[in-house]
C-alpha cells in the first residue's frame, strides 16, 4: 500500500468512495454529492499547501484507491473543542477488514510523532461504529470525552505519543 497526498486526479476515486453507504454512515449519514466531494478535495489540497500535513490516498501498488488517512486542523464546530492535530480514516467497503486501515493509521501516526513532533492527536468516532473504535484502541487511542458535533453525538479519543518515541 503507497500513501501519497490527495491530488485533483484522485477526484473520481473519491466520489467513489464517498457514494458507498457502508463508508458514509457513520461520518455524514449519506452518500457525498460531486460538488460536496470536489469541496472536501480543495479543503485537503489547501491543508497541505497550508500546514504541510493533510490527508493521504491510500492505494493499493496497482494504484486503486481503496481509502484516505489523514492528519489535520478542520477547526470543526466541535464541543469540546479539538486543541490537538486529529487522526482520520475512511476506507471503501470492498477494504474493510484487511487490516488496511490499521496499517495506515499507524504509518500516520509514525509521521506524527517523528515528523511532525505531535505529543498528543485527536480524534472522534460514532458510538456506533465499533470497528473504528476497535482500531483507535488497537493503535493507542483512549476514550477521553462524549462530544458534540454538528446534530449529533460523538466520542472523542486521544493517543499520547510514546515515551522515548525517536523525532526528527
Amino acid at each position: 500500500m503507497t500513501l501519497s497526498p490527495v491530488v485533483l486526479e484522485d477526484f473520481d476515486d473519491l466520489v467513489r468512495l464517498w457514494r458507498q453507504e457502508g463508508v458514509t454512515r457513520y461520518i455524514t449519514g449519506r452518500p457525498l454529492t460531486e460538488e460536496e466531494v470536489w469541496l472536501r478535495l480543495l479543503r485537503d489540497i489547501g491543508h497541505w499547501t497550508s500546514l504541510g500535513h493533510g490527508n493521504w490516498s491510500l492505494k493499493l501498488h496497482n494504484g486503486t484507491m481503496v481509502g484516505c488517512v489523514g492528519l489535520f486542523d478542520y477547526r470543526r464546530d466541535l464541543v469540546p473543542a479539538f486543541t490537538d492535530t486529529e487522526v482520520g480514516w475512511v476506507l471503501g467497503e470492498d477494504w474493510h477488514g484487511q487490516g488496511l486501515a490499521r496499517e495506515a493509521v499507524e504509518r500516520a501516526l509514525e509521521h506524527a510523532d517523528r515528523k511532525l513532533n505531535l505529543s498528543r492527536t485527536v480524534c472522534m468516532i460514532s458510538a456506533e461504529n465499533p470497528a473504528s473504535i476497535k482500531l483507535a484502541e488497537a493503535v493507542g487511542f483512549r476514550f477521553y470525552a462524549d462530544g458534540h458535533y454538528k446534530a449529533g453525538s460523538v466520542r472523542l479519543y486521544e493517543r499520547m505519543r510514546a515515551k522515548g518515541a525517536v523525532t526528527g
